[in-house]
């Protein structure tokens, strides 16, 4: 890395305190060009998703993505680490993250009540095998 402008270092996850700030805000996560407060959501200890430049490519997409206002749907085969991914980002971000495996009785009822609950909480929701629903 040359300098703090460089995309080596911005696309990295960097965690700031401003002592100055609000409780709420005094620690920020930057990720290129996005800033997100942390969470302050405590999960107890949990454990290490292994670290691969895979895994950085999924941080900076979905980071971007929460940016712009947007959700995220990563996509692949089973068994790749789609999940563990999104779980390991909330933990990093102090953010409550709640797993749904999708199957045949879940109806619209069924997820809008959940998606109630998911914004009454400000938890992420996770939805696990999604192209099941009908």
């Amino acid at each position: 890395v040359m300098s703090a402008r460089s995309f080596q270092w911005l696309q990295m996850m960097r965690i700031y305190f401003n002592p100055k700030e609000s409780p709420l805000e005094k620690a920020t996560i930057r990720m290129a060009d996005a800033n997100f407060f942390y969470g302050f959501e405590y999960l107890g200890i949990s454990d290490k998703l292994v670290q691969t430049p895979l895994t950085d490519r999924c941080y900076l997409t979905l980071t971007q993505a929460l940016h712009m206002r947007l959700g995220a749907n990563p996509f692949g085969p089973a068994g790749t680490g789609k999940t563990e991914t999104v779980k390991a980002l909330g933990n990093q971000m102090g953010r409550f993250v709640l797993v749904f495996c999708c199957d045949e009785g879940f109806d619209f009822q069924a997820m809008g009540r959940i998606l109630i609950g998911l914004c009454q909480v400000g938890a992420w929701g996770c939805f696990d095998e999604f192209n099941r629903l009908e």
